[in-house]
């Protein structure tokens, strides 16, 4: 569809178009010359018309009677050089003598009889004699409907003359309605069979119909049609088109027509300027054909006149015209259509696109959460070291894919509206829940889950760990604990002292004194023990409910102890009176032999603890207590020697004396062997402990490398991230270079960002190896792979977004024409006001920003309403702000020039052939098969009073294309 012209222009073309018309009717003014003066009137002038208007009237056949005087001299040879009055005078004689050229009217008769049935055929009838068939009306009241497409009054079926009249009239009436003036042409003259005034009114006709409506660039009618046709025949070199006369006699005119239209009907380059017959025939049967276009010349008639008559070769070429045009219109209407849907269908496939991807997305974030918040822990290290392996699983393969798709969505998310405010469309609005907001709200609930959940694993890691630790410790120092008690209830139960001697007695109540104290030395042990299982409690250990119970049990059995020996304490001490007889160095033997023991079995219960550290500090400093223990080893071993010393003395005493002894030491189960035994135990243990120190040492030097080595690149990676993203906020703020430069800078830095990702891989290698050895603190550094990962997933969207941001600008500049200096006012205007360079305006900057680019918005309610109207159009969110793109296409969209909901219901008229409804077998004739049924499926069905079967409504489907409503 061309554009709208301009109303001066069509208000000129109209002008021009009706002083052609009246020109060309004007031909046919005078029709029967003075000998039928009686006859020559117009049915349109009343009998009290004043003398002016007649003489008026009688001088608009001057044209007709100037052309057909020239055609007529041209015929005959006849040269008038004379003044005025000579050819007044010849004009005169031909009116009187109703001279008529043959070639003349028989060219016009066969001309005018075939444009005549070209429409009549349209209504299932024709016409043989133009001036007899006619004369009663019925077929003119026909064709007039046949060619303008209204209803005429109805007609008159009798056979007489005046009912005839009445039918012409009527007809001739319809003709006068058309803004044609008919002057001398009678109804009485077309139904007595007058050729001269048949013939006269059909060209009318023709010249209004067929003729008139004719318009190339500021040119109509004739002049107009003469134009069509240079144009068309302009490349054709051995045609040359002047006239509608003489240069067409060669029959190239036609064929060129025929060629430049339809190549593929006519060989052009066979035909010979010197065989007019051959080109003229070949032109009128190609058209009859294939072009619907009836023969309505013979090549005879017009090789054979000197000048053959324009009349017949406009209406022929005007066929040509129409034929030509209408398939054009059709083409153009089509393509229109064909884009405005190819936009549509596009558009609404990137909706499916993004609802799909953003309905995936939202369901593995609702799936992956519950995931991450469960904080229900397992009571194995095992157990919760496969958490924490499914947990690197999912920060290594299952997040980064999901990242890439919100990025994705976001960018399909933008450059979807901005396609769509190009093409005039609504912008696109998202299912219920699932707006880009809501898919970054929803990131952000996955990514505080996630954050939490680490936290989480890694402290019940440390729990376990200590909780382990904690456990075997207890049941060490019990069973060190039970295994001393064992008996000892039994023991203090012995009545063995009711029938012991003095001695024994004595011996006994030693004895008693010696276990009482061995008792107090045990106190600690237990209070360690009580206190392990208070922590194991408080920590949540799984088994706390057997921890709980073993610990009950000692320490009821260490309150019976106690109950026990103050009972037997006092039992001895009531018999003590009647013993006196001790052995001092027995005593003296037991008194040190039990704190050594309890030393020894201290130490080796210290030699066997296990330990947990975490730094070379904590590990040197156990060292340099175990040095500090092997130190005392010699004076431990001396006190060794002195309580063996002390056995000994006691056996020389008995070897010496021949004491009878009756049995071991009276006052302690302890004998040399047993310290022996554990001595040497202790210092078997001693290099164990060594070893096992070495070791750890040597792994907590292993930590500290790896400490080291992630901090050494932690240190480099963490500012160069942040130095990245402050280089690219300064290139789209900036404004250095054209938009493609900075397209091109952008991508430069993506790529060079890509490049540094192995630097990340390997840091993420060591984090692991790092994880593996357990190690929770870096000193060396403030970086975690956290902050890493966070600023670069950051750096990626970034730079990701930033660059879509760019090619939208792109894509906008290109649409709307803006030039790379409005692009850069635009950008410098919003920078401007742009104040904390967050790349958004508030609506308070936005409004002070037009102010400054010159939009008259006042301070008073005028102002208010029409700068509400401009938020509505660059924030249809109502987030608040202002991008630099909606301001973009805020700025461009004044001077757009798009397609409208009208223009494409113009189109959809012309391929309905003018019609208010369209049908479907027209719609797959005029388009593209897909985007037939494209069509078919979304029109409604036509209601209006004219509606037939299968009609569809075009005109609310074309307002659907642009409207809010849903196709």
């Amino acid at each position: 569809a061309l554009p709208p012209r301009h109303s001066g222009l069509r208000l000129l073309e109209k002008k021009a178009g009706q002083t052609e018309k009246d020109k060309e009717s004007r031909v046919w003014g005078r029709a029967n010359g003075a000998g039928n003066t009686r006859r020559r009137r117009s049915v349109y002038c009343s009998a009290g018309e004043n003398k002016r208007e007649r003489e008026r009237e009688t001088d608009t056949v001057e044209s007709y009677r100037m052309d057909h005087h020239h055609h007529h001299q041209q015929h005959h040879h006849h040269n008038y050089d004379g003044g005025e009055n000579d050819y007044m005078h010849q004009e005169d004689d031909w009116d009187r003598d109703l001279l008529l050229d043959p070639a003349w009217e028989k060219q016009q008769r066969k001309t005018f009889t075939a444009w005549c049935n070209s429409h009549l055929r349209k209504a299932g009838t024709q016409i043989e004699n133009i001036e007899e068939d006619f004369r009663d009306g019925l077929k003119l009241m026909l064709l007039l409907e046949v060619i303008s497409g209204e209803r005429l009054a109805k007609p008159e079926r009798g056979k007489m003359r005046v009912h005839k009249i009445s039918n012409v009239n009527k007809a001739l009436d319809f003709i006068a309605s058309k803004g044609v003036k008919l002057v001398s042409i009678g109804a009485e003259e077309i139904v007595d069979g007058n050729a001269k005034m048949t013939l006269g009114m059909i060209w009318t006709i023709i010249l209004r119909f067929a003729i008139q409506d004719i318009s190339v660039e500021e040119t109509s009618a004739k002049e107009g049609l003469l134009l069509w046709c240079q144009r068309k025949t302009a490349p054709y070199k051995n045609v040359n088109i002047q006239n509608f006369h003489i240069s067409w006699k060669d029959g190239l005119g036609f064929c060129a027509l025929i060629h430049r239209h339809r190549p593929e009907l006519i060989d052009y380059g066979k035909l010979r300027k010197d065989d007019p017959m051959t080109n003229l025939n070949t032109a009128f049967d190609v058209a009859e054909k294939y072009l619907d276009i009836p023969k309505m010349l013979d090549a005879e008639d017009i090789v054979g006149t000197a000048r053959p008559d324009e009349k017949a070769i406009m209406t022929y070429v005007s066929s040509f015209y129409h034929a030509f045009s209408g398939a054009q219109k059709a083409e153009t209407a089509a393509n229109r259509i064909c884009k405005v849907l190819a936009v549509n269908q596009e558009n609404e496939q990137l909706m499916e696109d993004y609802e799909k991807l953003a309905t995936d997305l939202l369901e593995w974030i609702r799936r992956t959460i519950p995931w991450l918040e469960n904080r229900v822990p397992d009571n194995t290290m095992q157990a919760m070291q496969q958490k924490l392996e499914d947990f690197r699983d999912y920060r290594r393969l299952h997040k980064p894919p999901k990242v890439q798709e919100k990025c994705q969505l976001e960018i399909n998310f933008n450059t979807l509206q901005t396609k769509l405010r190009l093409s005039n469309r609504p912008a696109f609005m998202p299912s219920e829940g699932k707006m880009v907001s809501d898919v970054s709200n929803a990131w952000g609930r996955l990514e505080g889950a996630e954050k939490g959940y680490e936290e989480w694993l890694l402290n019940e890691i440390r729990r376990l760990e200590r909780l382990d630790h904690l456990a075997e410790k207890f049941r060490q120092k019990a069973t060190i604990h039970e295994a001393w008690t064992d008996g000892k209830e039994e023991m203090l139960q012995q009545k063995d002292y009711e029938t012991a001697s003095l001695s024994d007695i004595k011996a006994l109540l030693k004895k008693h004194e010696a276990f009482e104290s061995d008792l107090a030395a045990h106190q600690d042990r237990v209070e360690q023990i009580a206190a392990i299982a208070q922590e194991l409690n408080e920590l949540e250990y799984y088994d706390s409910p057997s921890v709980n119970a073993r610990c009950q049990s000692i320490c009821d059995e260490w309150d019976s102890l106690g109950v026990l020996t103050q009972k037997r304490s006092e039992a001895l001490q009531k018999t003590e009176k009647l013993l006196e007889t001790i052995d001092q160095l027995y005593l003296e033997f037991a008194k040190r032999a039990a704190p050594f023991n309890n030393w020894m079995e201290g130490a080796m219960e210290d030699l066997q603890d296990t330990f947990i550290v975490h730094t070379i500090e904590e590990i040197q400093g156990l060292s340099t207590a175990h040095e500090q223990f092997k130190a005392t080893l010699p004076e431990a071993d001396k006190e060794r020697q002195a309580i063996l010393g002390i056995h000994n003395e006691i056996a020389k005493i008995v070897q010496t004396y021949h004491v009878n002894m009756a049995g071991s030491n009276p006052y302690t189960t302890i004998n040399p062997q047993e310290i022996n035994a554990k001595w040497e135990k202790v210092r078997q243990l001693v290099p164990q402990r060594d070893q096992a120190l070495i070791e750890e040492h040597a792994r907590q030097q292993n930590n500290e490398r790896l400490r080291r080595q992630f901090a050494n690149q932690a240190n480099v990676i963490g500012p160069w991230i942040q130095t990245k993203m402050e280089e690219i906020g300064r290139i789209s703020i900036e404004m250095h270079g054209t938009l493609e430069d900075q397209l091109n800078h952008l991508r430069q830095y993506e790529k060079s960002i890509v490049n540094y990702k192995p630097k990340i891989d390997q840091l993420e290698g060591d984090h692991q190896l790092i994880q593996e050895a357990l190690i929770f603190d870096n000193k060396h550094t403030n970086y975690t792979m956290e902050h890493i990962r966070v600023g670069w997933e950051q750096l990626l969207t970034t730079i990701a977004r930033t660059i879509n941001e760019i090619e939208n600008q792109v894509l906008t500049r290109d649409a709307k024409g803006i030039s790379q200096e409005q692009m850069n006012e635009f950008r410098a205007s919003f920078n401007h006001f742009d104040r904390d360079h967050s790349g958004k305006l508030g609506a308070e900057e936005f409004k002070a920003c037009l102010i400054s680019l010159g939009f008259d918005i006042g301070n008073d309610a005028q102002g208010e309403v029409e700068f509400a109207r401009i938020m509505s159009i660059v924030d249809p969110n109502r987030m608040g702000v202002v991008t630099f793109q909606a301001f973009i296409d805020f700025m461009s969209r004044e001077t757009a020039d798009t397609d409208t909901a009208d223009q494409v219901m113009a189109s959809f008229k012309v391929l309905a052939g003018d019609k208010n409804y369209i049908l479907a077998d027209e719609l797959r004739r005029e388009l593209p098969p897909d985007q037939a049924e494209y069509c078919i499926a979304r029109m409604t069905p036509y209601s209006g009073p004219d509606a037939v079967p299968g009609a569809l409504d075009y005109m609310s489907f074309s307002t659907a294309l642009y409207g809010e409503s849903d196709l």
